[in-house]
């Protein structure tokens, strides 16, 4: 369905600042999680520390996050988003520099902060863009702010391993520093003050559900990363406690007066789906980023140099793609571009679950490709059918539950597709380690997110377009 151009006012110069500013926030976010993993191996020898232990510095950051954004959201809805996002740039800037101090127990520490100065970030920037643009351009902005994730993405492990090289390991987190304090001062200056929602006395924060909340998705986040791909009996115990944990969660949402998260709210299909496609779509990204290295490296003999510049790709497609991505939105409408984004996504990973030798680089680049641009149409469409419904009280809340479902497939992603591939690889009765068992591997991991995918379609097709003022 096109929008009538004819009746949409011109973004004004004010508010194409503020978008550029919400899109370095995200940025900001985006690079604070890749750049830090090529850090990993100088901090081990640093701190004479096992894998096990500086993993952590990428964990903490990487749990903060998917424990505290809804919790984020919700605290921008109730207190306004405007002064609390200055606070998480603020928080993560300070983090950055403290990041710095030659301690691995300090290290570690400041990420876990430096991640709730970034679900402050990311829950809150895309909550804002409903309050400064039409609904019209709603794709538009989202598109934006995707292209500034991706950019953040892609630029963490060249800018780390630059820095590293040139400056030490020290400076991998305090470049952080600059660009956290132009982040500062051009929101200051750029985001209106009008975005505050107003308060009520029937307002207050629900400190039980946030508690049992983050409980139940750090456990869960745990069970998914630790035992480095071993599931044993840590993984189960975690796992219990994160299903103890989150129906703890639903009764006291159920007696709360103000709850954290309002049951009839995920009750709504548009939401409800939404979340479920986003996690399944993300979990489907990752296997590019698990699975592709090995196959890259064993199945196509590619050295280091080449790996690293076949695996850009990705990032500088949904780079580039993002905001295109949200015109399209805008022009045709959010649900039709999902539908297509997932159209994409299932051609590419059907391109690598055949992708044979005699394809080589070209073929793998190219189902690469389809599959990342698809992503990013399907980032901007879905984000922006779920938030243009949403009442002014609840887009923190709501943006917060669209990023957590979207750390939720990163996690779960990361897990699933590697298990897919060692069992697929180890099944294939071949040398471990060989071309045949990392082919054999690929195609079994793809044939799985093509299923993916396809729930994911079918997920949309029933998804039914309605408000979500009422809750």
């Amino acid at each position: 369905m096109k929008t009538d151009k004819q009746s949409v006012p011109a973004a004004t110069a004010g508010e194409r600042r503020a978008l550029l500013s919400l899109s370095l926030a995200m940025l900001l976010s985006a690079l604070g999680t890749s750049i830090a993993n090529v850090a990993l191996p100088t901090l081990s020898e640093v701190f004479s520390a096992s894998f096990q232990q500086v993993q952590w510095v990428v964990l903490s950051y990487l749990l903060a996050i998917t424990t505290l954004i809804v919790s984020a959201g919700r605290l921008g809805d109730l207190f306004g988003r405007r002064p609390l996002l200055l606070f998480g740039v603020g928080l993560f800037t300070l983090a950055s520099l403290l990041s710095a101090y030659p301690s691995l127990p300090v290290l570690i520490a400041a990420r876990a902060v430096q991640g709730l100065g970034a679900a402050l970030m990311m829950a809150l920037s895309m909550a804002y863009v409903a309050d400064l643009v039409p609904r019209e351009r709603t794709g538009s902005a989202m598109g934006l702010l995707g292209t500034a994730s991706a950019i953040g993405t892609a630029m963490g492990p060249s800018l780390g391993g630059l820095l590293i090289g040139t400056l030490g390991w020290q400076s991998v987190f305090a470049a952080n520093v600059p660009l956290g304090i132009v982040t500062f001062f051009l929101l200051q200056r750029h985001l209106p003050a009008s975005a505050t929602p107003r308060q009520t006395g029937r307002s207050r924060f629900d400190y039980t559900g946030t508690v049992l909340l983050s409980l139940a998705l750090a456990a869960y986040a745990l069970a998914m990363t630790v035992g480095r791909g071993d599931w044993g009996l840590h993984n189960n115990a975690l796992l219990g406690l994160a299903l103890l944990a989150a129906t703890l969660f639903v009764v006291s949402q159920r007696r709360a007066s103000a709850p954290l998260v309002k049951l009839s709210l995920l009750g709504r299909p548009l939401l409800l789906a939404g979340m479920a496609m986003s996690t399944l779509v993300t979990a489907v990204v990752m296997a590019t980023l698990v699975v592709g290295p090995f196959y890259l490296t064993q199945a196509l003999g590619l050295s280091t140099i080449r790996l690293g510049l076949v695996m850009s790709v990705g990032p500088l497609v949904a780079a580039v793609s993002g905001v295109p991505a949200g015109r399209l939105v805008d022009r045709y409408g959010a649900h039709p571009m999902t539908l297509l984004g997932l159209l994409l996504m299932l051609a590419g990973s059907a391109g690598l679950a055949l992708q044979t030798s005699v394809a080589g680089v070209p073929g793998y680049v190219a189902a690469l490709a389809a599959t990342t641009a698809g992503y990013a149409l399907f980032q901007a469409a879905n984000n922006t059918q779920v938030m243009v419904g949403v009442s002014a009280e609840q887009r923190g809340l709501v943006s917060g539950l669209l990023n957590l479902s979207r750390n939720l497939g990163l996690i779960t992603g990361t897990a699933a597709m590697g298990a897919v591939f060692a069992i697929a690889s180890r099944g294939a009765a071949l040398p471990a380690g060989s071309p045949q068992a990392a082919s054999s591997g690929m195609h079994t991991t793809f044939a799985v997110v093509a299923v993916l995918i396809v729930l994911a379609l079918l997920l949309g097709l029933r998804r039914r377009v309605q408000p979500l003022q009422a809750a």
